[in-house]
């Protein structure tokens, strides 16, 4: 008996301190508690859990408070994109615009297939330490590398390298934006753009046009054929480069359909065309003096017909007074080879030496009258 009372007193001590110390903790949790921002966990429920740093804050409980403090827009998570946005716009009473969705696009098409090896590298499989040894073992120091580093940051599976080519490879359905391949790419080739922009210029190389074909077969010479093909200015030479100002863009994609060396790349699966309906057309002729490409053909007062050098780029459309133009997926290939040549200005008629002499009869009589008039005021 003893010896049970000798283990039984050291366990209800044991006991009676616990349920003690249990109580003191859940009275000092109740007087200390921080009470909890209901907006900000609103919003930490609306975000989507990635925690991929995308946003520029530490994970999405960071963002969370950064955009319940008002730190960071609605719009601050590229992973959940334009719905969790006005998710988080609708917490905050905000009314939020629509966004469209980014992804990685790899600017550079220098696969060991089209940009020339200068060696063979056995080091590190890593960019940053490969690009150490003689700016990479590419000719072109523009050109990816390929050996990982954005595959291995990428938390969404979204990039691949191809091991034949050496060369990243986006698969843009599985891309959410986070931006961390951009960061972590060494030569800058990775770059976030929208996902409905479908012309691209795909080099980074501003070298003259002799050195940077003698390196890749696919990198931009700088003849600036795009610029000149281009009706509505969006492209600029910068550096032997073009550059493609999105907000003037018609998406024609002309300038990749003269792009010698491919640099400039389109997705000729997604070119519109325009169609005209023949029972609303009144035949004012607007929309072909409008259009840029010689692709709309009709008699005044008649029902015009779209060609197949139509582009669709939209103008034709934007320009008909009675809107009865459409533009629509193309279902077969451009032929520039039909455009209409424009019609040449109608010449002024001449004035016979009769109406010559009215004319300059008229101009004296007007003279006389105001000097009259001139004469008589003073």
């Amino acid at each position: 008996m003893d010896k049970f009372l000798q283990v039984l007193w050291p366990v209800l001590l044991l006991a009676a301190l616990g349920v003690g110390f249990g109580f003191l903790l859940t009275w000092v949790a109740k007087v200390f508690a921080v009470p909890k921002n209901e907006t900000r966990e609103a919003i930490r429920e609306a975000l989507p859990g990635a925690n991929c740093g995308g946003c520029g804050y530490p994970g999405c409980d960071g963002c969370a408070d950064a955009i319940a403090a008002g730190k960071a827009a609605p719009d601050a998570c590229p992973v959940g994109g334009s719905e969790v946005a006005k998710k988080i716009g609708g917490i905050l009473g905000i009314d939020v615009g629509e966004s469209e969705k980014k992804v990685a696009r790899v600017i550079c098409q220098g696969g060991t297939d089209r940009c020339r090896v200068r060696f063979d590298y056995h080091g590190i499989m890593d960019c940053n330490a490969a690009a150490i040894i003689q700016d990479g073992y590419k000719a072109c120091r523009f050109a990816c590398l390929g050996l990982g580093n954005c595959e291995r940051v990428c938390p969404f599976g979204a990039i691949r390298i191809d091991q034949a080519k050496k060369i990243a490879v986006v698969d843009e359905d599985k891309c959410q934006s986070c931006g961390k391949c951009v960061a972590e790419c060494p030569r800058g080739i990775l770059e976030l753009r929208p996902v409905s922009q479908n012309v691209n210029m795909l080099c980074r190389n501003a070298e003259m046009g002799k050195i940077v074909s003698q390196k890749c077969s696919a990198g931009c010479i700088g003849c600036e054929r795009c610029s000149k093909a281009c009706k509505f200015g969006a492209i600029t030479m910068v550096g032997h480069l073009p550059v493609i100002d999105s907000t003037k863009c018609r998406r024609c994609m002309v300038c990749a359909e003269v792009c010698p060396s491919g640099a400039m790349k389109a997705v000729f699966e997604d070119r519109k065309v325009a169609e005209i309906d023949k029972d609303v057309c009144i035949g004012c002729g607007l929309c072909k003096r409008n259009c840029q490409f010689g692709a709309i053909e009709g008699e005044m007062k008649k029902p015009h017909v779209v060609n197949d050098a139509c582009t669709g780029c939209g103008v034709c459309a934007e320009k008909c007074p009675k809107k009865c133009i459409t533009v629509k997926i193309r279902d077969k290939a451009r032929d520039p080879r039909v455009a209409v040549k424009a019609e040449p200005a109608p010449a002024k008629p001449q004035l016979t030496p009769e109406q010559l002499a009215k004319i300059e009869a008229a101009k004296a009589a007007k003279a006389a009258k105001e000097a009259a008039e001139k004469e008589k005021a003073e």
